[in-house]
């Protein structure tokens, strides 16, 4: 048995044995994956403690439409209540983000500034300014994970429900995918 799927389960049978109103027992289903209090281990797992309440809500909603894919999330998230879901955006939009600042070299942080210009109207010139609240904060996000999202993004056939983002992330030429993801991960704010 794999070790994600073993964690699915496990995730899903405390997800369904947590009581209405015990947020703690219910975020605990939640650390398998992200990590205590939200900060993921990574690399290729997103920390979501300190990413804003209403991002984090509106993401869940949007997998347990089916508007928004994931290969785990849609599957784990339709057996929780929309009031489960608004808890766990608010527990986890209540932690104090700690960006996982990543090493990388100083010619990606120089390209990356570069290939990175069109995302700072959104996120902000380090990934830290979200323009919104149902903007990511992106500093010191896991680059594994931040690459496989934009990656996502670019495919017409993988359903991401923010068009912006989407022509954003299509315009940018496939080698920079990468260094974009390796900029935001090595910014600590």
């Amino acid at each position: 048995m794999s070790k994600h799927f073993l964690a699915l389960v496990l995730a899903v049978g405390a997800a369904t044995s947590v009581q209405a109103g015990d947020i703690d027992g219910l975020a605990r289903t939640c650390n398998n994956c992200h990590g205590v209090n939200g900060v993921s281990a990574g690399p290729s797992m997103p920390s979501i403690g300190g990413l804003s309440e209403a991002y984090l809500k509106n993401i869940m909603m949007e997998w347990k439409s089916g508007a928004r894919a994931s290969a785990t999330m849609t599957r784990l998230i339709k057996g929780y209540s929309d009031d489960q879901i608004a808890d766990l955006a608010k527990y986890f939009g209540s932690k104090t983000w700690a960006p996982v600042v990543q090493k990388t070299s100083a010619d990606v942080l120089k390209k990356g500034k570069d290939v990175t210009e069109r995302c700072e109207t959104c996120h902000g010139d380090t990934g830290s300014k979200p323009d919104d609240e149902l903007t990511p904060k992106l500093n010191g996000q896991w680059a594994k994970y931040l690459e496989l999202e934009l990656m996502k993004y670019r495919d017409d056939g993988f359903k991401m429900v923010h068009k912006k983002m989407s022509k954003n992330a299509r315009k940018m030429d496939e080698a920079d995918v990468a260094t974009s993801a390796a900029f935001f991960g090595a910014q600590s704010k």
